[in-house]
């Protein structure tokens, strides 16, 4: 929150709906893990293995995450201490 402007709504709204993807993505991931990366799927006497559904769900929650990233409208940072530019 320090590196936007606090004022603008939208601003505060897309780091609200970024945090909510995170908090998404890493409950799949959990889920994704305890489960396993494929599921068996029995269907009367036929039996098929397939990839966790959740797989696809992680990818387009971490195509949100990505874009909200993009769009954010960061501040320029205060250089407060030293910097890379010190070294020389």
């Amino acid at each position: 929150m320090k590196r936007i402007d606090t004022t603008d709504l939208v601003e505060v709204e897309k780091v609200n709906r970024y945090l909510e993807h995170i908090e998404s993505y890493r409950r799949i991931e959990a889920i994704i893990k305890e489960e396993g990366e494929s599921v068996t799927t029995i269907n009367a006497s036929q039996e098929f293995i397939k990839a966790h559904p959740l797989l696809n769900e992680k990818n387009k929650v971490n195509t949100s995450i990505m874009n909200i990233e993009r769009s954010f409208n960061f501040k320029e940072e205060e250089e407060t201490g030293p910097s890379a530019k010190d070294l020389i």
